[in-house]
């Protein structure tokens, strides 16, 4: 059963020695019709007010510092992430999301690159943030390894906050399902509505996740500047 339901989550699925799980990465470039470009619809107009209320809250976090055109990666970010965790609500469609490999591409060399850039160009700032401001002399070198180890697993809990959180709720769906040809037509009614619930919860929490991983990366980058 355990192989079963795992299989779910499987990116080795394949047609003909090819891997068409990954493809659902790629799909949102056929979801937008370029009419959506030359004349606005009421989709695009929701979006352009989305991306609008995101990037004055990333222009907002990062500061005095913020460069035109620094928002855009956080705001693609959160597209991306977004489009991917709604895929996966559809009925056989892979979620990839769910995986580390696509969570830690995102995650690690974002991070990576505002550490290189932070202690090339900012050293002294970079050393400050190891030691918080009124530590006691003696708690320094304590305090000096714990903001070293917090800040080199950031990476690994982006990816696995929104890896596990994608995981756990597709998991529950797939369990309560796997429980429906064992039961009654009342008890199945019940099965149907619960499963409906659980839905618009995944689709709240494909929304709050991918802003969460945006927000946390804004974060991050404000730090090493």
């Amino acid at each position: 059963m355990m192989s079963n339901l795992f299989s779910t989550f499987d990116p080795s699925t394949n047609i003909l020695n090819l891997s068409m799980n990954w493809i659902s990465t790629l799909m949102g470039l056929l979801m937008i019709p370029m009419t959506f470009w030359f004349i606005p619809s009421r989709f695009m107009m929701i979006w352009i007010n989305l991306i609008i209320t995101l990037h004055m809250e990333f222009k907002t976090l990062l500061g005095s510092f913020n460069q035109k055109g620094s928002t855009f990666i956080f705001i693609s970010l959160f597209s991306l992430i977004l489009f991917n965790n709604f895929m996966g609500l559809f009925p056989y469609i892979y979620t990839s999301s769910s995986h580390m490999s696509m969570t830690l591409t995102l995650a690690l060399p974002l991070w990576l690159s505002f550490m290189i850039f932070g202690w090339i160009n900012h050293t002294q700032h970079m050393f400050a943030h190891l030691v918080p401001q009124g530590t006691p002399p003696i708690l320094m070198p304590f305090m000096v390894c714990i903001e070293t180890i917090s800040n080199m697993i950031r990476p690994g809990t982006l990816a696995v906050r929104l890896a596990a959180n994608m995981i756990a709720g597709h998991l529950l769906l797939t369990l309560l399902g796997n429980t429906g040809p064992m039961m009654n037509s009342m008890l199945l009614s019940i099965l149907i509505i619960i499963q409906m619930l659980l839905l618009i919860l995944e689709f709240a929490v494909s929304i709050i996740q991918s802003y969460v991983f945006a927000i946390l990366s804004t974060l991050y980058s404000s730090e090493v500047i």
